[in-house]
């Protein structure tokens, strides 16, 4: 048999650790992981030699800002930067204009995409008090990602802030919610300490410890009463860690390659509301709580939070300068660095990336080198370093708060279904990107299959 792509000569990491194994793809499955002393023959060979071929890195939040607000992203640009970073497949959030909050909305991001997008895809919908009620429909639809709740204002209009909205919305539905937990009245309470300073090192001031850690409280009493799987997103603080500890059973992590590396107020004073993201970056106790979280099995996955703006948006007086900076071209290379610094395994690093966010939410075929799985691969070398300059950068933004880092490990190869999306920094020209499937729609399918059997009077 004559293979679509063979990975060849490579360090393959398979659920039960690094093997030296080739790997073969038809049709975008993996179809067979072999020794590499056995001949194989594909019309397409990578030769892997002295690289590390991981399941394929996701990032499951990123902000494209398309519809709306393309002059910072749009799905392409997105797509190309991610696919450059070594990202096979991203879940965009709903904070557009306007916002994802119906089907129709939805269907519109989903036609964009096609022939668009280089990497895979999902998008999430945005819950309000007005959609409540129909949430338990619409999550199911076609290239949905979940639903998304954001507690605090960010960027854009979304807000869910009171808990009776709160408790329908959770009570809505079966798939697990991805929550930005900021409690609304407390930043209403706290902004007048911020407005008309001009001070972004004020940031995690005014969005404080207690703001994040009142929300994230709130979520669990409510997503408990409810029953509701949740899955609280770029968490900040050593208190949040702390009370999430106790509830794993119900909810998931997120953490981000900025609040695992940046640290306030050097951060603030090096790169100003560059900087300025919500929830903000803390001081370095919180970031080491959360790398204690990561390393002690308490954290899930990674996100970048990929929310780019420009450069004339960022130099805006704080607190008018809008908060979100890009991370999805970045996320490998930085946290690459942590690895070779010894601060994270590379076998976590695999976990938080392919195999948590799978688990999270529940996606199927992806997150794991195995047979009958998507051809997912990213494709690393470990030694290579290199410094994060603005002229590599592919998101329209055009600007990155890790300009100027040295970092150790890079991208070499970005494989979405057995199509090489990019090799040694060239793009391909054929934007192969779909949209993710989840397991609820296997189980659709099967009973589809089954009933049609049963009905044809198959055993």
């Amino acid at each position: 048999m004559v293979f679509d792509l063979l990975i060849k000569g490579g360090t393959v990491w398979l659920p039960q650790g690094p093997a030296e194994v080739d790997v073969a793809v038809t049709a975008g499955r993996i179809a067979a992981i072999a020794a590499s002393s056995r001949q194989i023959s594909a019309t397409t060979v990578l030769e892997a030699g002295g690289l590390h071929v991981l399941p394929g890195v996701m990032d499951t939040q990123v902000h494209f800002r398309e519809p709306g607000l393309e002059h910072k992203e749009d799905l392409l640009t997105g797509s190309q930067a991610a696919v450059l970073g070594g990202v096979v497949a991203v879940c965009d959030m709903p904070n557009t204009n306007p916002p994802t909050t119906t089907p129709e909305a939805l269907a519109d991001k989903l036609t964009r995409a096609r022939g668009r997008m280089a990497c895979d895809h999902a998008f999430f919908l945005g819950a309000t008090a007005e959609n409540a009620n129909r949430l338990a429909e619409w999550e199911r639809a076609e290239g949905c990602a979940g639903i998304k709740i954001f507690m605090g204002s960010s960027t854009g209009s979304l807000l869910v802030a009171e808990d009776a909205s709160l408790a329908r919305v959770l009570a809505t539905g079966t798939r697990r919610v991805a929550v930005h937990c900021e409690d609304e009245a407390r930043l209403k309470k706290r902004s007048l300490r911020v407005a008309g300073t001009g001070r972004p090192d004020l940031h995690p001031v005014w969005r404080d410890v207690e703001t994040a850690l009142i929300a994230t409280q709130r979520l669990l009493r409510l997503a408990r009463a409810a029953r509701r799987r949740v899955h609280v997103l770029h968490v900040s603080t050593a208190e949040e860690i702390s009370v999430l500890r106790e509830h794993r059973d119900l909810a998931t992590v997120e953490v981000t390659p900025q609040h695992l590396t940046l640290a306030a107020p050097e951060c603030y004073e090096r790169l100003g509301s560059l900087a300025q993201m919500n929830p903000p970056i803390r001081e370095t106790r919180h970031r080491e709580a959360l790398w204690h979280a990561v390393n002690a099995g308490g954290v899930d996955c990674l996100g970048s939070d990929h929310a780019p703006h420009t450069l004339d948006e960022k130099a805006r007086p704080y607190p008018l300068s809008p908060s979100g900076m890009p991370g999805v071209q970045t996320l490998v290379p930085v946290m690459l660095t942590h690895v070779a610094a010894g601060r994270l395994s590379l076998a976590r690093f695999v976990e938080l990336t392919s195999a948590g966010p799978a688990r999270v939410y529940d996606m199927a075929d992806k997150g794991r080198i195995a047979v009958g799985y998507d051809g997912d691969f990213t494709v690393v070398d470990l030694k290579a370093r290199r410094t994060i300059g603005r002229d590599g950068l592919a998101s329209r933004c055009g600007w990155s708060p890790f300009e100027g880092m040295a970092v150790t490990g890079w991208p070499v190869a970005t494989i979405v279904r057995g199509h090489m999306a990019m090799y040694e920094g060239a793009l391909s020209p054929v934007p192969a990107g779909a949209p993710l499937r989840y397991t609820f729609e296997t189980l659709i399918v099967a009973d589809r299959v089954n009933l049609d059997r049963r009905r044809s009077g198959e055993p």
